[in-house]
């Protein structure tokens, strides 16, 4: 491992930001960055309820070992959320209550994983925000070097250091650092769109009101024909 491996230094979303960003949900979110950033499904909170925003902080690891993740903790800022391509390797829990508690201590945001995680109902209980592609019971080997502050892929989505990263009961949607602030305001008028649309239905309203148009365009409607 060299120097060139670990990258301190990089920009994040600032602070004032990641607060307004984290009022939205990232379906919201992931809606008007083009319906993209969203990380497979199989990247899932421990418990529903379970939900953070933060800044990345990207962790590479080789499978089964979480000697990188241990150096991150020691680097990453509060506010921070450890992003950690752990290759979607199921075989070995890179992280349990231990480190889990120490992360939380050091006032990191929550830990998404591309790897297992052990220790589940504990870290339930401490409510501290985790999402993970599975659970092992196994422990990680601490013996392979990786890369801190660089970009990785988790879930499917490529993640650079310092981007917007938020996640829910839905998942984990990730939003370029550059971009994110540009987004605010579309996110804000889909949330009053979608609320009045809502309140329409409940009145009933529910005619889907641009359905026969896509049908046809479709092929499933020929012009002139209805529902």
């Amino acid at each position: 491992m060299t120097q060139q491996d670990i990258v301190r230094k990089f920009d994040r979303v600032p602070a004032a930001v990641v607060r307004q960003a984290a009022a939205f949900q990232p379906a919201i979110l992931a809606d008007v960055a083009g319906r993209r950033g969203a990380m497979h499904g199989r990247i899932k909170a421990l418990h529903p309820r379970m939900k953070f925003a933060g800044t990345a902080f990207t962790v590479e690891v080789r499978p089964g070992d979480n000697l990188m993740i241990h150096a991150a903790m020691s680097l990453a800022q509060p506010g921070d959320v450890l992003v950690i391509d752990g290759k979607g390797d199921l075989t070995a829990a890179l992280m349990g209550t231990i480190m889990m508690t120490a992360c939380k201590q050091l006032g990191i945001a929550g830990v998404v994983i591309d790897g297992a995680v052990r220790d589940t109902l504990e870290i339930d209980e401490m409510d501290f925000p985790v999402f993970a592609a599975g659970y092992n019971p196994n422990g990680p080997t601490k013996n392979c070097p990786g890369r801190i502050g660089h970009a990785v892929t988790v879930g499917g989505v490529t993640v650079q250091a310092g981007d917007f990263v938020t996640g829910d009961a839905d998942g984990v949607v990730v939003v370029e650092r550059e971009k994110i602030e540009s987004l605010l305001p579309a996110a804000a008028k889909k949330v009053a769109d979608e609320n009045a649309r809502i309140a329409a239905i409940k009145k009933g309203d529910t005619a889907a009101k641009w359905l026969e148009s896509a049908l046809r365009s479709a092929g499933v409607l020929k012009e002139g024909e209805s529902l």
